[in-house]
């Protein structure tokens, strides 16, 4: 049924005790509310315990459910903290995910509108849009190859309902990792056809090269990223399936975005992708 969440999406409660139960709403209001009213709140990592990833994940999934019984259609996941630098930057050992949602992608050519996002940063990724199911608790790189039916280059644009990006784990994992948006490249490709861990990228702003990076240095190479996101969904009861869209991570440092920027990521082996920001003059002017 149209607009109605299917059993496999949701994961175990980690609440773990009422007085979690009250945080994780409390926080969860708070981040919806800041992307409702589009001004950013200050960190959430005072209102749950400590270091609890767990109770992070818990106001994430609560956001899930409440955005699909609202009408939104999950369609995959993505993967954050994929880089070392990073990860020991917010103190942990391991990547972080988020939920995507079909509202969430942008067509190349539709540039995005003025204040739909908070304080948009852009990176660089490879996209893999799965063929078969992936739901063994322990997958290999073998049943990841055979079930990716293709990769495509990839535009995140990250965003934070945190002021000033001030964010540890637990504030990044409960704002949904960070999701922004996402634009895709559209020519698919074979992984038989290209090593992603060798592939280089190029991002540039209005033409300017302002990141660039390779497919190892997204923890190793995007399929480690992949398993290890497989690995998790699938212990968690709520296993990739096939048609579901993953964002693998950066390939290098991301970039702050602002009006009337144009991004251009060149991926080696996958092609490019390309999105723009329009400006409130030109949004004026077109209406």
């Amino acid at each position: 049924m149209p607009g109605s969440a299917p059993p496999r999406r949701s994961l175990p409660d980690a609440t773990g005790s009422a007085r979690r139960s009250a945080d994780v709403a409390e926080v969860a209001a708070l981040l919806e509310e800041a992307a409702r009213t589009r001004v950013p709140c200050p960190p959430v990592r005072p209102l749950l315990p400590e270091a609890d990833i767990d109770a992070a994940y818990a106001v994430q999934q609560l956001h899930v459910e409440r955005a699909v019984r609202a009408g939104r259609r999950l369609v995959g996941r993505k993967i954050g903290l994929t880089s070392p630098a990073v990860q020991r930057q917010l103190g942990v050992d391991q990547p972080d995910f988020g939920a995507l949602f079909t509202d969430m992608a942008v067509p190349e050519g539709q540039p995005i509108a003025p204040g739909r996002l908070l304080q948009p940063k852009v990176e660089a990724e490879v996209a893999l849009v799965l063929g078969t199911d992936l739901p063994h608790r322990d997958p290999t790189v073998a049943d990841l190859l055979r079930a990716t039916a293709f990769a495509l280059p990839a535009l995140e644009i990250v965003d934070s309902r945190i002021a000033d990006w001030d964010i540890t784990i637990v504030d990044t994992v409960a704002d949904n990792a960070s999701c922004g948006l996402y634009v895709l490249g559209g020519t698919p490709v074979p992984l038989d056809r290209v090593d992603l861990r060798a592939v280089t990228m190029t991002l540039t702003r209005n033409g300017e090269r302002v990141s660039q990076g390779t497919g190892a240095d997204c923890l190793g190479s995007p399929l480690t990223a992949a398993l290890w996101l497989a690995t998790t969904l699938a212990g968690l009861g709520d296993p990739l399936r096939a048609g579901d869209l993953v964002l693998t991570g950066a390939l290098g440092p991301m970039a702050v975005a602002a009006e009337g920027d144009e991004f251009t990521a060149d991926i080696a082996g996958l092609g490019t992708v390309t999105t723009t920001f329009a400006s409130t003059t030109t949004e004026g002017a077109g209406a």
